[in-house]
């Protein structure tokens, strides 16, 4: 019998990412609750950063008294503050790094906080609250952390959400669906999150403290999005990393209904070094300094 390739879908041009100033160079990017994407970029003397938010065909820069962080991330809070996370954090005696630093509108650095090592995601809602997952260090310990004389690891259950003031505010605990080994992906919208986790790939969905989830064979994806019944998978273990497959929610079980490959809009397979953020129903693509976008409402009907 012979197998038919998949279909390639072609993710489409968005917008460009312009750098603030000739020379500064792009630390990180991702998705803001509303669909927006915002950068962090570092000037050439590195002691000075800007963070630029692109949305509705308008950009805004603030510069910010940088305080560097490992690998960062970067999210917008409300009024106009900012957000900027290190993926790595240490632990140490007389205490932890604090990774977590908000800017306010004017660019000054006016909180600071632990969330922990081994951080893989962060995104906030609009209202403020921060959702984090974490990869296996994050879980079981390193930097320091979960040694015999140390203090656990802060990402011990795999997904927390904390308050716009950095006050942790929740943690995932097992039931049915299994404990986070490493969250694979995670996808905020609204008042909702849903996370996708190893060891065996379940798809969970919290609003508020309640938990819903469903059993799933789609395994090694790196960013999800969802849209009615319909959830998307993009990426995978080698060499399905440009594979986007589609499910559908049945009671407690997800029922893949198409693979197709993703593409650039000129029909180019996607970079490895492409970043992707799901928000909700719709897929990110953040390609060097183009900003590219793929709906589930636009994937074709099974």
């Amino acid at each position: 019998m012979k197998m038919t390739a998949p279909l390639a879908l072609r993710a489409s041009q968005h917008a460009r990412l312009v750098a603030p100033r000739h020379g500064d160079s792009l630390l990180c990017s991702s998705i803001g609750p509303s669909g927006e994407v915002i950068t962090l970029w570092a000037a050439e003397d590195k002691t000075t950063a800007f963070v630029t938010v692109h949305a509705h065909g308008t950009t805004t820069t603030t510069q910010i008294a940088w305080r560097p962080v490992a690998f960062p991330s970067v999210q917008p809070l409300p009024d106009g503050k900012v957000l900027i996370v290190g993926a790595r954090c240490q632990w140490r005696p007389d205490g932890p790094e604090r990774n977590a630093v908000v800017y306010d509108a004017n660019g000054s650095a006016v909180l600071e906080q632990t969330l922990g090592d081994g951080i893989s995601h962060v995104l906030t809602t609009r209202q403020g609250e921060v959702w984090v997952g974490y990869f296996d260090e994050g879980v079981y310990g390193s930097c320091g952390w979960g040694d015999r004389d140390s203090a656990p690891p802060v990402g011990k259950h795999g997904l927390t959400r904390w308050s716009a003031d950095l006050d942790l505010r929740w943690q995932y605990r097992a039931d049915q669906w299994g404990s986070i080994s490493s969250c694979y992906a995670l996808n905020v919208h609204d008042d909702t999150a849903w996370a996708y986790y190893y060891t065996d790939f379940p798809v969970v969905r919290v609003d508020g403290d309640t938990v819903t989830g469903w059993h799933n064979d789609v395994s090694g994806a790196s960013a999800l999005a969802v849209g009615g019944s319909t959830v998307a998978f993009f990426g995978g273990y080698e060499p399905d990393q440009d594979k986007l497959v589609t499910a559908v929610q049945l009671e407690n079980r997800l029922l893949v209904t198409g693979e197709h490959l993703v593409a650039q809009p000129d029909g180019t397979p996607l970079p490895a070094s492409a970043r992707v953020v799901g928000r909700g129903s719709e897929l990110h693509f953040l390609v060097e300094d183009r900003w590219l976008r793929l709906s589930v409402e636009d994937l074709p009907r099974p």
